[in-house]
């Protein structure tokens, strides 16, 4: 294969909410590159992780394949990962030199699940620390350069931030050390050393904006006295009273006191526009080696984090901070992506497999369940799904099983078998619960048919087909995981 083949980056951030981009209308956050990526492409204002969580949302970005089929519905470490077909798999097996960097979570923690090499830096995980208490250099490449770069014994949690805390402090060492810096740094090497005689898929995933909120000291700072509109409060938010814990600093549910809050919120922000900086890094660099104009660019992230709304935190739960992501597809000069397109129609992580495949104009395998959304991305408006189905197990409410089209969503709770809907157009904020009005009672009644068809089959006994079944046991991990034919 010759380097007439268009190159492909995905670029996965960590825990980024979907309306977080200035594009996006965003009240706060500043993106200006992404924004500006977002003008020379297409971004989709409705692209969903059906498992919000990061171990189940990577399966799906990674293989192409409903939560059903890969097995993975709730968060679990330390389950082998043994899919045969992967997306590095498949642009390897095409001809593609593949590189991945940065933050992979899987397990085994060097499986390379279908690339070539990998630069690993998963960020602190319990799981893996646990295992290897005596040599965390055995599952991570940050460390090691981490010290060389200092000239003395270090590691990224010198500073004592929690990997889910809303605690702030912003990075206590050199900048060119932070993680993000990190992952962009070795992704510009790649491209130094890479084989000029190939088209390369680069898998770039950051760890941040996830936890811990560590922004450099200027990102901070760009937002700790910026004023900022108080997070949408449901009143239906109170049904997750029971799992308050609002002076925790890792907590699920509550109401953080609002200073707190306010600085959480500054340094989440404050990621994410040091992260948009470093994108500009990147892309300038790759102009520099004159490879942007030849090159297919996804951003998306694994998943959301609600940061307050509904006095929620954190992620898995089905309302749209927590699984709407941003997604922003931007392609070759010249190319048929239309610039500055906004597609609204729902897409999942599942969708970017076979589209970035169809990009480079290389064979999608028919194991894979996603759809392409390239069509989408040069603007036709045609239905990729009717609607998304995603679930997660939440607290003292069993699984949250929700649907979408976009426009509507309808979740239910497997535990008590309460019931919502929220019309997305008229009320993107989830404030108004309509389930109980009689004016929607129609909707309602057709969402849940759709769910009973849904679930019908699955292992747990949620649907006979008939009816939604509450009170049945709650997985994580499907007992079919693992087993393809």
């Amino acid at each position: 294969m010759t380097q007439n083949k268009p190159n492909v980056i995905l670029i996965c951030v960590d825990q980024w909410r979907g309306d977080c981009l200035g594009i996006d209308g965003h009240p706060v956050v500043r993106t200006p590159y992404l924004d500006k990526l977002a003008q020379e492409g297409a971004r989709f204002s409705h692209a969903y992780a059906a498992c919000p969580t990061c171990i189940a949302a990577r399966a799906s970005l990674l293989t192409g394949l409903t939560q059903e089929t890969h097995g993975r519905i709730g968060y679990r470490d330390g389950v082998p990962w043994n899919y045969p077909v992967t997306i590095a798999s498949e642009f390897t097996r095409q001809g593609y030199q593949t590189q991945a960097i940065g933050k992979m979570h899987v397990y085994p923690e060097r499986n390379r699940v279908g690339f070539e090499n990998v630069i690993l830096h998963d960020g602190f995980l319990h799981h893996a620390h646990d295992k290897h208490p005596c040599d965390y250099d055995m599952v991570d490449d940050y460390h090691p350069w981490l010290r060389q770069q200092l000239g003395r014994d270090a590691n990224d949690f010198e500073h004592g931030m929690n990997c889910n805390s809303y605690t702030v402090r912003p990075w206590d060492k050199p900048e060119h050390t932070h993680p993000t810096n990190f992952v962009v740094s070795q992704s510009i090497e790649f491209l130094k050393k890479r084989d000029p005689t190939k088209p390369f898929f680069m898998f770039m995933s950051l760890h941040r904006p996830h936890p811990p909120i560590d922004p450099p000291a200027w990102a901070y700072e760009l937002y700790k006295d910026v004023e900022m509109p108080p997070p949408p409060v449901g009143k239906w938010s109170e049904m997750f009273a029971k799992c308050a814990q609002p002076s925790r600093p890792d907590l699920w549910y509550g109401k953080m006191a609002p200073e707190i809050l306010r600085s959480a919120r500054a340094g989440y922000y404050g990621q994410m526009t040091h992260i948009d900086h470093q994108m500009n890094r990147f892309f300038e660099t790759l102009q520099m080696y004159g490879q942007f104009k030849n090159s297919y660019v996804c951003f998306v992230s694994d998943h959301g984090d609600l940061m307050g709304d509904h006095d929620l935190f954190r992620k898995s739960f089905p309302y749209e901070g927590s699984a709407r992501v941003p997604l922003i597809l931007k392609g070759p000069e010249g190319g048929d992506i239309r610039r500055n397109h906004v597609s609204g129609r729902a897409i999942e992580l599942r969708d970017v497999m076979p589209t970035l495949l169809e990009c480079a104009g290389l064979e999608v395998p028919d194991s894979v369940e996603g759809k392409s959304f390239l069509d989408n991305a040069c603007g036709k408006d045609r239905e990729i799904h009717p609607c998304i189905h995603g679930e997660h197990g939440v607290p003292y409410q069993g699984s949250a099983h929700y649907l979408t089209d976009g426009r509507e969503k309808y979740v239910w709770f497997s535990g008590n078998g309460h019931e919502q809907l929220f019309n997305l157009d008229k009320d993107p904020n989830e404030l108004n619960d309509l389930a109980s009005s009689a004016k929607f009672a129609a909707s309602l009644k057709k969402w849940r048919s759709t769910m009973i068809e849904e679930l019908k089959g699955r292992e747990e006994g949620f649907s006979d087909g008939r009816k939604l079944v509450i009170g049945r046991p709650v997985k994580s991990v499907l007992d079919t995981i693992g087993k393809f034919k």
